[in-house]
Protein backbone atom coordinates (compact mmCIF):
# COMPACT_ATOMS: atom_id res chain seq x y z
CA UNK A 1 0.00 0.00 0.00
CA UNK A 2 1.22 3.52 -0.98
CA UNK A 3 2.30 5.97 1.67
CA UNK A 4 2.03 9.37 1.45
CA UNK A 5 5.19 11.41 2.34
CA UNK A 6 6.11 15.04 2.97
CA UNK A 7 8.83 17.02 2.85
CA UNK A 8 9.37 16.31 6.36
CA UNK A 9 9.52 12.57 5.88
CA UNK A 10 10.64 12.51 2.38
CA UNK A 11 14.50 11.69 3.04
CA UNK A 12 13.84 9.33 5.51
CA UNK A 13 10.78 7.65 3.56
CA UNK A 14 11.92 7.70 0.10
CA UNK A 15 16.19 8.74 0.10
CA UNK A 16 17.49 6.35 3.05
CA UNK A 17 14.89 3.39 2.19
CA UNK A 18 15.55 3.26 -1.51
CA UNK A 19 19.44 2.36 -0.84
CA UNK A 20 17.65 -0.94 0.38
CA UNK A 21 14.55 -1.42 -1.80
CA UNK A 22 13.63 0.73 -5.15
CA UNK A 23 11.17 3.53 -4.29
CA UNK A 24 8.64 4.41 -6.59
CA UNK A 25 7.32 7.96 -5.89
CA UNK A 26 3.84 9.32 -7.22
CA UNK A 27 3.28 13.33 -7.27
CA UNK A 28 -0.15 14.22 -7.25
CA UNK A 29 -3.05 16.14 -6.77
CA UNK A 30 -6.58 15.82 -5.52
CA UNK A 31 -8.16 17.28 -8.26
CA UNK A 32 -5.93 15.82 -11.35
CA UNK A 33 -7.92 13.25 -12.61
CA UNK A 34 -5.19 11.52 -14.46
CA UNK A 35 -3.98 10.81 -11.17
CA UNK A 36 -6.78 9.19 -10.27
CA UNK A 37 -6.65 7.09 -13.36
CA UNK A 38 -2.85 6.19 -12.56
CA UNK A 39 -3.10 5.60 -9.23
CA UNK A 40 -5.01 1.69 -9.54
CA UNK A 41 -1.98 0.80 -11.67
CA UNK A 42 0.33 1.78 -9.61
CA UNK A 43 -1.36 -0.10 -6.75
CA UNK A 44 -1.32 -3.27 -8.35
CA UNK A 45 2.20 -3.04 -9.93
CA UNK A 46 3.42 -2.11 -6.15
CA UNK A 47 1.42 -5.09 -4.69
CA UNK A 48 2.05 -8.29 -6.96
CA UNK A 49 6.36 -7.62 -6.11
CA UNK A 50 5.86 -8.33 -2.46
CA UNK A 51 7.62 -5.95 -1.13
CA UNK A 52 10.69 -5.83 -3.49
CA UNK A 53 9.35 -2.08 -4.59
CA UNK A 54 7.60 0.38 -2.16
CA UNK A 55 5.51 3.12 -3.44
CA UNK A 56 5.23 6.30 -1.94
CA UNK A 57 2.84 9.27 -3.20
CA UNK A 58 3.68 13.01 -2.66
CA UNK A 59 0.94 15.60 -2.89
CA UNK A 60 2.17 18.56 -4.88
CA UNK A 61 -0.10 20.93 -3.49
CA UNK A 62 0.63 20.50 -0.02
CA UNK A 63 4.33 20.05 -0.46
CA UNK A 64 5.46 22.81 -3.37
CA UNK A 65 8.98 22.48 -2.51
CA UNK A 66 9.93 18.51 -3.15
CA UNK A 67 7.56 18.96 -6.68
CA UNK A 68 10.37 22.11 -7.36
CA UNK A 69 13.30 20.17 -6.07
CA UNK A 70 12.49 17.09 -8.34
CA UNK A 71 11.34 19.44 -11.75
CA UNK A 72 7.91 18.66 -11.57
CA UNK A 73 5.52 20.84 -14.14
CA UNK A 74 3.03 18.20 -15.01
CA UNK A 75 1.22 15.60 -13.00
CA UNK A 76 0.65 12.98 -12.46
CA UNK A 77 4.96 12.34 -12.26
CA UNK A 78 6.51 8.97 -11.00
CA UNK A 79 9.83 8.61 -10.16
CA UNK A 80 11.85 5.52 -9.50
CA UNK A 81 14.75 6.06 -6.43
CA UNK A 82 17.30 3.68 -6.37
CA UNK A 83 20.37 4.58 -4.08
CA UNK A 84 19.11 7.98 -3.23
CA UNK A 85 18.22 9.69 -6.83
CA UNK A 86 15.80 9.42 -9.49
CA UNK A 87 17.30 5.85 -11.77
CA UNK A 88 13.74 6.67 -14.15
CA UNK A 89 10.68 8.45 -14.35
CA UNK A 90 7.65 9.15 -16.50
CA UNK A 91 4.51 11.68 -16.91
CA UNK A 92 1.20 11.37 -17.18
CA UNK A 93 -1.43 8.65 -17.10
CA UNK A 94 0.20 6.09 -18.83
CA UNK A 95 -1.54 2.45 -19.67
CA UNK A 96 -1.19 -0.27 -16.91
CA UNK A 97 1.38 -2.01 -19.21
CA UNK A 98 4.12 0.81 -19.07
CA UNK A 99 3.67 0.96 -15.69
CA UNK A 100 4.38 -3.08 -15.25
CA UNK A 101 7.26 -2.00 -17.55
CA UNK A 102 8.52 0.84 -15.83
CA UNK A 103 8.41 -1.55 -12.44
CA UNK A 104 9.82 -4.74 -14.14
CA UNK A 105 13.14 -2.09 -15.16
CA UNK A 106 13.24 -2.06 -10.76
CA UNK A 107 12.63 -5.50 -10.23
CA UNK A 108 10.42 -8.52 -12.30
CA UNK A 109 7.16 -9.25 -10.77
CA UNK A 110 6.25 -12.73 -9.22
CA UNK A 111 4.33 -13.29 -12.59
CA UNK A 112 7.49 -12.84 -14.37
CA UNK A 113 9.57 -14.86 -12.48
CA UNK A 114 7.15 -17.80 -12.49
CA UNK A 115 6.72 -16.92 -16.22
CA UNK A 116 10.61 -17.03 -17.12
CA UNK A 117 10.20 -20.44 -14.98
CA UNK A 118 7.87 -21.94 -17.82
CA UNK A 119 6.54 -25.26 -16.08
CA UNK A 120 3.19 -25.50 -16.37
CA UNK A 121 2.76 -25.15 -12.49
CA UNK A 122 4.50 -22.04 -12.49
CA UNK A 123 2.85 -20.52 -15.51
CA UNK A 124 -0.85 -21.46 -13.74
CA UNK A 125 0.45 -19.49 -10.33
CA UNK A 126 1.39 -16.28 -12.67
CA UNK A 127 -2.08 -16.52 -14.63
CA UNK A 128 -3.95 -16.52 -10.93
CA UNK A 129 -1.73 -13.76 -9.81
CA UNK A 130 -2.26 -11.62 -13.05
CA UNK A 131 -4.83 -12.88 -15.24
CA UNK A 132 -5.19 -9.61 -17.55
CA UNK A 133 -1.70 -11.02 -19.07
CA UNK A 134 -2.38 -12.52 -22.37
CA UNK A 135 1.53 -13.35 -22.63
CA UNK A 136 0.91 -15.82 -19.46
CA UNK A 137 -2.19 -17.12 -20.76
CA UNK A 138 -0.48 -17.90 -24.27
CA UNK A 139 2.29 -19.90 -22.55
CA UNK A 140 0.07 -21.49 -20.31
CA UNK A 141 -2.13 -22.71 -22.98
CA UNK A 142 0.17 -24.15 -25.32
CA UNK A 143 1.95 -26.50 -22.30
CA UNK A 144 -1.37 -27.45 -21.84
CA UNK A 145 -2.07 -28.26 -25.75
CA UNK A 146 1.44 -30.21 -25.11
CA UNK A 147 -0.14 -32.60 -22.95
CA UNK A 148 -3.35 -33.08 -25.24
CA UNK A 149 -5.86 -31.11 -22.86
CA UNK A 150 -7.88 -28.68 -25.02
CA UNK A 151 -10.25 -27.69 -23.38
CA UNK A 152 -7.89 -26.86 -20.24
CA UNK A 153 -5.77 -24.84 -22.87
CA UNK A 154 -9.38 -23.39 -24.27
CA UNK A 155 -10.26 -22.30 -20.77
CA UNK A 156 -6.26 -20.43 -20.53
CA UNK A 157 -6.72 -18.22 -23.60
CA UNK A 158 -10.60 -17.89 -23.82
CA UNK A 159 -9.99 -14.42 -21.93
CA UNK A 160 -8.11 -12.88 -24.32
CA UNK A 161 -10.05 -12.59 -27.47
CA UNK A 162 -7.93 -9.48 -28.82
CA UNK A 163 -4.31 -10.77 -28.50
CA UNK A 164 -3.33 -12.74 -31.80
CA UNK A 165 -1.46 -15.48 -29.99
CA UNK A 166 -4.32 -15.99 -27.75
CA UNK A 167 -6.79 -15.97 -30.35
CA UNK A 168 -4.70 -18.20 -32.37
CA UNK A 169 -4.49 -21.18 -29.74
CA UNK A 170 -8.50 -21.07 -29.34
CA UNK A 171 -8.93 -20.91 -33.25
CA UNK A 172 -6.47 -24.20 -33.50
CA UNK A 173 -8.23 -26.06 -30.67
CA UNK A 174 -11.95 -25.17 -32.52
CA UNK A 175 -10.40 -26.44 -36.11
CA UNK A 176 -9.38 -29.78 -34.35
CA UNK A 177 -12.42 -30.19 -32.76
CA UNK A 178 -13.94 -29.52 -37.04
CA UNK A 179 -11.34 -31.62 -38.67
CA UNK A 180 -9.68 -29.29 -40.35
CA UNK A 181 -6.11 -28.44 -41.29
CA UNK A 182 -4.39 -30.89 -38.55
CA UNK A 183 -1.80 -32.23 -40.70
CA UNK A 184 -0.92 -28.10 -40.67
CA UNK A 185 -1.10 -28.31 -36.47
CA UNK A 186 0.98 -31.43 -36.31
CA UNK A 187 3.44 -29.68 -38.64
CA UNK A 188 3.78 -26.56 -36.05
CA UNK A 189 3.94 -28.82 -33.35
CA UNK A 190 7.56 -30.05 -35.21
CA UNK A 191 8.49 -26.81 -35.34
CA UNK A 192 8.07 -26.56 -38.99
CA UNK A 193 6.16 -23.27 -38.72
CA UNK A 194 6.36 -22.40 -42.79
CA UNK A 195 4.74 -26.31 -43.70
CA UNK A 196 2.26 -25.18 -41.14
CA UNK A 197 1.40 -21.93 -42.66
CA UNK A 198 1.26 -23.42 -45.94
CA UNK A 199 -0.87 -26.03 -44.77
CA UNK A 200 -3.53 -23.31 -43.08
CA UNK A 201 -3.53 -22.01 -46.55
CA UNK A 202 -4.72 -24.75 -48.27
CA UNK A 203 -7.05 -25.83 -45.86
CA UNK A 204 -8.69 -22.20 -46.42
CA UNK A 205 -9.07 -22.90 -50.12
CA UNK A 206 -10.24 -26.40 -49.29
CA UNK A 207 -13.24 -25.08 -47.49
CA UNK A 208 -14.20 -22.05 -49.78
CA UNK A 209 -17.53 -22.84 -51.16
CA UNK A 210 -18.25 -26.24 -49.41
CA UNK A 211 -21.47 -26.58 -48.21
CA UNK A 212 -20.65 -27.76 -44.90
CA UNK A 213 -18.20 -28.29 -42.61
CA UNK A 214 -17.58 -30.75 -39.75
CA UNK A 215 -19.27 -30.38 -36.04
CA UNK A 216 -21.97 -28.05 -37.01
CA UNK A 217 -18.80 -25.39 -38.50
CA UNK A 218 -20.32 -23.37 -41.39
CA UNK A 219 -17.58 -22.30 -44.43
CA UNK A 220 -17.96 -18.33 -42.86
CA UNK A 221 -16.68 -19.68 -39.69
CA UNK A 222 -13.78 -22.24 -41.05
CA UNK A 223 -12.42 -19.20 -42.54
CA UNK A 224 -12.25 -17.14 -39.91
CA UNK A 225 -10.95 -19.27 -37.61
CA UNK A 226 -7.84 -20.19 -39.85
CA UNK A 227 -7.22 -16.97 -40.45
CA UNK A 228 -6.95 -16.28 -36.42
CA UNK A 229 -4.56 -19.31 -36.54
CA UNK A 230 -2.73 -17.82 -39.27
CA UNK A 231 -2.46 -14.50 -37.55
CA UNK A 232 -1.55 -16.27 -34.52
CA UNK A 233 1.41 -17.82 -35.53
CA UNK A 234 2.41 -14.94 -37.39
CA UNK A 235 2.39 -12.72 -34.38
CA UNK A 236 5.36 -14.41 -33.42
CA UNK A 237 7.27 -13.23 -35.57
CA UNK A 238 9.05 -9.79 -35.87
CA UNK A 239 6.85 -7.55 -38.42
CA UNK A 240 10.22 -7.03 -40.76
CA UNK A 241 10.72 -10.72 -41.32
CA UNK A 242 10.27 -11.66 -44.86
CA UNK A 243 8.70 -14.54 -43.80
CA UNK A 244 5.78 -12.51 -42.06
CA UNK A 245 5.63 -10.33 -44.88
CA UNK A 246 5.18 -12.92 -47.28
CA UNK A 247 2.34 -14.98 -45.85
CA UNK A 248 0.62 -12.08 -44.60
CA UNK A 249 0.21 -11.46 -48.06
CA UNK A 250 -0.82 -14.88 -49.34
CA UNK A 251 -3.42 -14.74 -46.63
CA UNK A 252 -4.47 -11.63 -47.69
CA UNK A 253 -4.79 -13.34 -50.89
CA UNK A 254 -6.36 -16.13 -50.19
CA UNK A 255 -9.22 -13.96 -48.62
CA UNK A 256 -9.63 -12.22 -51.15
Amino acid sequence: MAIDVTEATFDREVIELSKKTPVVVDFWAEWCGPCKALSPALEAAEASRGGRVLLAKVDVDSNQSLAGRYGVQGIPAVKAFRDGTVASEFVGAVPPAKVEAFFDALVPSRADELLAAGDELSLREAAELDPRRADIAVELGRRRLERGAEDEALAAVESHPSDFAAAGIAARIHLARAGIANDAFASLDRGEREAALDGLLSALASVDGAPTVNDGTTPGEARDLIRRAVIGILSELDPADPTARDYRRKLAAALG
